[in-house]
């Protein structure tokens, strides 16, 4: 039963990004990557409060929902708005914690709520930078399909050849086998890419940036299982049937996104 909501879940989704992104404008993007930063960032805050860890979770709930406005206002272009936002948060968490006698643990409270917003929202955030460079579209499908790729190459390979545990003390069920599984996969997807993207990228290219994005995003998931094991909860939320919450369907992009859109930056 949990596979086949797995599966039913992770249909929808793909349905739902790519008629956006193909049929959709870039602001309808925009507002579908708003969504899931809005949900991710309120389970990432849940989390912490889970372990009774310090931070203002509405305040970086909010925060986070606005980075994304600010960057989908700029249009994706490289301006300094949204650093100039970030720098405003950090001075106003600062702020907050003036009203607070019990400043124990306001270094932690406050370095919790700024991680939350820049690993979350400023990451996802490029998603939309993307969207909005020339053949936005196609780069995105590009970069979702490379990266998801990898997790399901890990979890094939993994669950019908895993035989030896990647990184156990950060989760036990990833093995060796799962995660070149993982990098087959996204290897071949970049290469099946080829003929649909808007530069005419090399074979070499297209292999060696396949395999970073796998690695990256497999590294990506590693990440979000070590603040899960650190909160001791399983999923980050039950938001999406069979697969937990929304932050575990996109922590392997929030790596990739932002090192694919400076790739593109400097290759195109």
């Amino acid at each position: 039963m949990t596979l086949s909501r797995r599966v039913l879940t992770s249909t929808f989704l793909v349905w739902l990004t790519a008629w956006v992104l193909f049929f959709g404008s870039r602001r309808a993007f925009s507002a579908l990557a708003f969504g899931f930063v809005v949900l991710a960032s309120y389970e990432f805050f849940t989390l912490l409060r889970t372990a009774k860890m310090p931070s203002y979770r509405l305040f970086g709930v909010v925060m986070g929902a606005i980075l994304m406005l600010v960057v989908a206002f700029e249009q994706g272009a490289t301006h300094s708005g949204e650093v100039f936002f970030i720098v405003i948060g950090c001075l106003f968490l600062f702020i907050l914690q003036f009203s607070h006698k019990n400043n124990s643990e306001a270094l932690t409270g406050i370095s919790l709520t700024m991680f939350g917003i820049l690993y979350v929202s400023w990451f996802l955030s490029f998603t939309i930078k993307i969207r909005y460079l020339d053949g936005g579209a196609m780069w995105v499908a590009y970069l979702l399909a490379v990266t998801k790729a990898g997790d399901i190459g890990a979890y094939i390979f993994g669950s019908l050849f895993g035989r030896h545990s990647l990184i156990p003390h950060v989760s036990p069920k990833k093995s060796v086998e799962g995660f070149f599984g993982g990098l087959f996969l996204s290897f071949a997807a970049s290469l099946l890419f080829k003929p649909y993207l808007p530069l005419l990228w090399s074979w070499a290219h297209l292999s060696i940036l396949g395999v970073l994005i796998g690695i990256v995003g497999q590294i990506g998931d590693l990440s979000e299982s070590l603040l899960k094991r650190f909160c001791q909860v399983k999923d980050s939320g039950s938001v999406l049937p069979g697969m937990g919450g929304m932050l575990d369907a996109l922590d392997s992009i929030l790596f990739t996104a932002p090192i694919f859109y400076y790739h593109l930056t400097v290759f195109s």
